[in-house]
């Protein structure tokens, strides 16, 4: 049995108050014919019942989120459901979001670089593109990066294929780390750079056989693996020797010397175990010559770039932990070659 507060009508100032619009909204959605008073009462007052206020509340609601009079209306008369009208209004309000999003990046961008209208409108196009353009431009960068570059067939093909994936919903932080990666990426002095990072890196001979094929396959593969094993038994605190270790570093250096079609022998194992353990000292050397020279090195250049795709693409912090060298150059010395 309904209540009787179903039947009870109320006064335009009371509807006012319970559907939260003022007085003249409610009077301006009757002469509009959205939502017409119950009655009037004797003294020709316009009178409310709940429904009425009930419906009041909905159109206050739905005008807080931009719905236009019209869609209303065809709501109210039955030509659309609820449902449908939010979730068409969902997609409004998220298209909007991003915008919004988009345009923080830039602005925060600018702050942060004291940016010029030039450059204002330069980043509105790079938060801007397409996928297709955005892939173009990463293209672009390694065609001419590694145009005539003096590396091993397939490893600049290798280096493209870690690009930025910029999600269809973007944080701020993943647009930001795209304007600034789309506008190194385009800039000459930094393609210059990258190239000559590689150069040089990869000119001397044992620094040629890191690029081949085999070892890149191995290292981004199987050898990842091992690697990647060797990390959690150091980060657990095992010692070198243990069983673990020295299963793994066998399987590892074994692999190692396969690639080169040698077998693993003593000499092989006390090289390898002799060249890790010199390998802090050389990437020591290198930071030092490069900040010396004020040549171009790895944080400035690709690994820059691998840097802000890894921002953009949401992986950043999965890196591995620093390779303990020494530690694994220890495990290799006490491996016992068959």
């Amino acid at each position: 049995m309904a209540s009787m507060s179903d039947h009870e009508l109320y006064p335009i100032g009371d509807a006012a108050r319970r559907s939260g619009l003022s007085v003249s909204a409610v009077r301006f959605y009757a002469d509009a014919g959205l939502i017409e008073p119950t009655r009037l009462n004797e003294a020709g007052h316009r009178m409310y019942d709940i429904q009425a206020i009930a419906r009041l509340e909905l159109v206050r609601t739905l005008r807080e989120l931009d719905t236009d009079l019209a869609e209303i209306r065809r709501l109210l008369d039955g030509g659309t459901t609820l449902h449908d009208l939010l979730t068409t209004h969902l997609g409004i309000v998220e298209r909007q979001e991003r915008t919004l999003r988009a345009r923080r990046a830039v602005l925060r961008t600018l702050i942060k670089q004291g940016g010029t209208t030039a450059q204002a409108d330069l980043m509105h196009k790079l938060v801007s593109m397409t996928d297709e353009e955005r892939e173009r431009t990463i293209d672009d960068f390694w065609t001419e990066v590694g145009a005539n570059l003096d590396v091993p067939d397939g490893f600049v093909d290798r280096l493209r294929a870690m690009r930025p994936v910029l999600p269809a919903d973007p944080t701020a932080a993943q647009l930001e780390a795209w304007i600034e990666l789309a506008d190194l990426v385009s800039d000459p002095a930094f393609r210059g750079a990258v190239r000559t990072y590689l150069r040089d890196t990869y000119a001397a001979p044992e620094a040629r056989t890191l690029a081949t094929e085999p070892f890149q396959e191995f290292m981004h593969g199987s050898g990842a693996a091992l690697m990647e094993e060797l990390l959690a038994a150091h980060r657990a605190g095992e010692s070198p020797l243990s069983g673990r270790v020295q299963r793994t570093v066998t399987l590892f250096l074994e692999a190692v010397t396969a690639l080169s079609g040698t077998p693993l022998t003593a000499e092989a194992r006390d090289r390898m175990a002799d060249g890790y353990r010199q390998i802090p000292g050389i990437l020591r050397q290198l930071d030092e010559e490069d900040a010396a020279a004020g040549g171009p090195g790895y944080g400035d250049t690709h690994g820059r770039y691998l840097a802000l795709v890894a921002a953009i693409n949401g992986t950043t912090g999965q890196e591995h932990d620093p390779i303990p060298y020494v530690w694994i150059a220890d495990a290799m010395q006490a491996v016992q070659p068959a």
